[in-house]
């Protein structure tokens, strides 16, 4: 009894703390953005011309799936942060010191996850009772039909997820920026799966919702074709309705998502076995060159009794030509943005640089210029954050001219990474003379680093940058969709422009933020 209550706890006060932050109050009103955009028809589901008839089923199903969708994507970067947060605030080693075991440890973290995610997914829930009452004419209110889905598939969701967020964070290489772009792939995995595979009852409830929709149409309506789509509302929003009564909740099915939820339990105890318990030893050893210079120096009697008191006199700095000083400083910071990468990560650059370039089949060819794009942004993701992250913001914010030559020495350093893997794309374009798409590719060069330097100055961390950047090079580069192609291989028509102006208002954001964190008034 005295166990479940240090879990309560543990878990309400994670929960308190998260719910606190910004993250947490803009996802909030996110989730309740697109509750909204539901209710007015804003995000439509439909089944080719067809859309069911605002009644609690359809409501509830409709709902649910964009709670889905949504959650177990932006869900899983809000919560994967609650282990990193004991170690960085040193709580860890006050946990580690208590006879907690690791199974205790990482189910606790689970459960915090999940009641921060089950919020979220409270608040659409909020929001599908409100278009209920707003826009439901057909039928009686039925709360137990509306609320049916988000209890049987968005719950079990939520706990794969903050199962999954625990999880990542135990793994080395998946607990860092790395982890971030590796889930958005896994979660377009499990989202396409459930999408192709009729057979499969998916995580996010597309095809035990979507298939018993798609059954009740083909009843009524002979000429459907089966297609199902969750989309923004344009120019062809469905006329037609129909009515559809819910998922007949029997046992089977209820079993069947209830194996989610045990899938849950096991991902957590697949953390709790790859969890240190915040060992010291466990940490990465620092090298013998990194021993302090002084550590042999110190005497027998203690401290630094021994060091000889020879004077030591100090010379003024000699002031170098502006325009040499800020040469050295991108230098610097390019040497810095790729120090502590591994010998493979610097041979896959330049690979995949020169097959962008060399590379004669054009489809190939521009799937490494693709891979190449994406290949940098753990590079990127730490402009402007890592003074935050290693505590050296009063060091560098008190140097002579910071503000007007290290934020923009970060930002070139940052364009000649992207100016050296999408050289492939820049140099075809100006072999065949292509002077319209040249300046999108110029505007990608300068607005990519911006956009990552805006995020690190202002959030002090690389996560922001990481999860939207990932999911823009999704949607834009490799899908070639016409405006948020940044790299120059789609139609770009006056997007260079856009591009251009948007890195300018991002650099002047920076320098807003960087003044307002130097304290300036």
């Amino acid at each position: 009894m005295n166990s479940l209550r240090v879990l309560y706890q543990m878990m309400r006060a994670d929960f308190l703390e998260r719910a606190r932050r910004n993250s947490f109050l803009f996802t909030l009103g996110f989730a309740a953005l697109m509750a909204y955009e539901a209710s007015t028809g804003g995000i439509v589901l439909q089944l080719g011309g067809y859309r069911g008839v605002y009644n609690s089923a359809w409501i509830g199903g409709m709902m649910t799936l964009v709670s889905t969708s949504f959650l177990t994507l932006a869900g899983f970067y809000i919560v994967k942060n609650s282990v990193q947060r004991d170690e960085t605030t040193r709580v860890g080693r006050v946990l580690a010191t208590t006879p907690m075991s690791k199974p205790f440890y990482a189910t606790a973290k689970t459960l915090s996850n999940f009641a921060v995610l089950a919020a979220m997914l409270a608040v659409l829930a909020a929001g599908g009772i409100a278009l209920e009452l707003l826009r439901g004419r057909q039928g009686q209110f039925a709360i137990g039909q509306l609320l049916a889905p988000f209890v049987w598939v968005g719950l079990p969701a939520m706990a794969v997820v903050a199962a999954l967020a625990v999880l990542f964070e135990m793994l080395p290489v998946l607990r860092s920026g790395a982890g971030n772009v590796i889930y958005f792939f896994l979660w377009g995995g499990i989202l396409g799966s459930g999408i192709s595979s009729p057979r499969f009852d998916d995580l996010m409830g597309l095809n035990l919702i979507g298939q018993d929709m798609m059954h009740a149409l083909k009843q009524v309506a002979p000429g459907y074709k089966g297609s199902f789509s969750l989309t923004i509302a344009g120019m062809h929003s469905p006329t037609k309705t129909f009515i559809w009564n819910g998922v007949d909740w029997t046992s089977g099915v209820i079993l069947h998502r209830l194996i989610w939820v045990a899938l849950a339990a096991v991902l957590t105890l697949l953390a709790a076995l790859a969890f240190h318990r915040f060992d010291p030893a466990r940490e990465p050893r620092r090298k013998k060159s990194d021993k302090p210079a002084l550590s042999g120096m110190e005497g027998q009697a203690g401290g630094f009794a021994s060091l000889p008191a020879t004077a030591v006199k100090l010379t003024a700095p000699v002031a170098s030509a502006s325009g040499e000083g800020l040469a050295r400083m991108v230098a610097a910071e390019f040497v810095l943005m790729l120090k502590g990468q591994r010998w493979w990560w610097l041979a896959g650059t330049v690979g995949m640089i020169a097959a962008s370039l060399l590379v004669p089949n054009e489809p190939v060819r521009e799937g490494f210029t693709l891979a190449a794009w994406l290949w940098p942004v753990l590079l990127w993701a730490q402009m402007g954050a890592r003074e935050a992250r290693h505590n050296t913001e009063s060091l560098i914010f008190s140097a002579r001219r910071s503000l007007y030559r290290q934020l923009p020495a970060v930002w070139m350093a940052g364009v000649l990474v992207a100016l050296a893997v999408g050289a492939g794309m820049g140099v075809h374009l100006l072999l065949r003379g292509d002077w319209r798409e040249l300046p999108a590719w110029v505007a990608g060069i300068v607005f990519v680093p911006a956009l990552a330097l805006v995020f690190g100055v202002w959030s002090g961390t690389s996560k922001p940058f990481e999860v939207l950047y990932t999911i823009w090079w999704y949607v834009g580069p490799l899908h070639h969709m016409r405006g948020l192609d940044f790299t120059g291989m789609a139609p770009a028509a006056n997007s260079a422009w856009y591009y251009l102006l948007a890195t300018a208002a991002l650099l002047a954001a920076c320098y807003l933020g960087r003044r307002r964190k130097m304290g300036y008034a």
